[in-house]
């Protein structure tokens, strides 16, 4: 009787598993609305942006942070340059496919970091701002795949986890408008499914080449009340000169 009740326990692990696995269908189409959501943004080829950072810690008074973004999405090319506050003007860092240096205007020197770094000591990581069009199918696999509301909205709600050690996060759970492809939630987690981090996009505006997520608000789960409010502004679709994604660039703006 023992020995039948641990098979039938056994089985019904197996046949749950068999029944979870998306389809690949539905996984090809997960990564299909990823990826319109990505073509629906503005960001293509080259474009520059400001990015002012608001952080809030409990018991601290709130700190702000600003950052100019050169991107060439096109080849994985990328320059952050720190814009305020005073103290840390000139502090930059370079992508230049999968390597990405971190710059220190004061020592001039560059340290070999990583895209999962954060900006300052805000909840915003360099993965954050990545347009590369090939990341979804690269680094992830889709592990749910359905249709809900969120608000007054109907969404697909997409479940991905890393195949690379190239994502921030082990987890994360998309939020995609249904009408429009745009991402409204994003949910990080744990490989133990410990809720991590959570975006919000509130408000996008519509320009010339795409929408442009103006407002984002990421919240830190582990410690609660700490948060982050991104406003994007400035944005600029002109060519961005070759050497503006090379190391003597960062080192003649200081």
């Amino acid at each position: 009787m023992k020995k039948l009740f641990c098979f039938c326990v056994l089985f019904a692990f197996v046949f749950a598993g068999l029944f979870a696995q998306v389809s690949a269908a539905d996984s090809d189409k997960a990564f299909s609305v990823l990826e319109a959501a990505d073509d629906a943004l503005a960001y293509h080829g080259d474009y520059s942006a400001t990015i002012s950072l608001v952080i809030e810690k409990p018991g601290k008074p709130k700190e702000n942070l600003q950052y100019k973004i050169l991107e060439r999405t096109d080849n994985e090319l990328m320059t952050i340059v720190q814009l305020f506050p005073e103290a840390d003007k000139g502090v930059g860092y370079l992508r230049q496919g999968d390597n990405i240096w971190s710059y220190d205007p004061i020592s001039r020197k560059f340290t070999h970091t990583s895209i999962k770094e954060a900006l300052g000591d805000s909840d915003v990581k360099i993965d954050d701002v990545n347009q590369s069009p090939d990341h979804w199918r690269e680094n992830y696999k889709v592990t749910s795949f359905e249709e809900s509301k969120l608000g007054k909205y109907e969404v697909y709600i997409i479940s991905l986890e890393a195949t690379t050690k190239t994502p921030s996060y082990v987890k994360s759970k998309y939020y995609i408008r249904k009408d429009i492809p745009l991402l409204l939630k994003q949910e990080d987690f744990s490989a133990s499914d410990r809720l991590m981090r959570t975006i919000l996009l509130p408000k996008y505006s519509k320009v010339t080449y795409g929408y442009v997520a103006t407002q984002l608000l990421i919240r830190d789960e582990l410690n609660k009340g700490e948060q982050t409010q991104q406003v994007v502004s400035d944005l600029n679709f002109s060519p961005i000169p070759d050497k503006v994604f090379t190391k003597a660039y960062l080192e003649q703006l200081n």
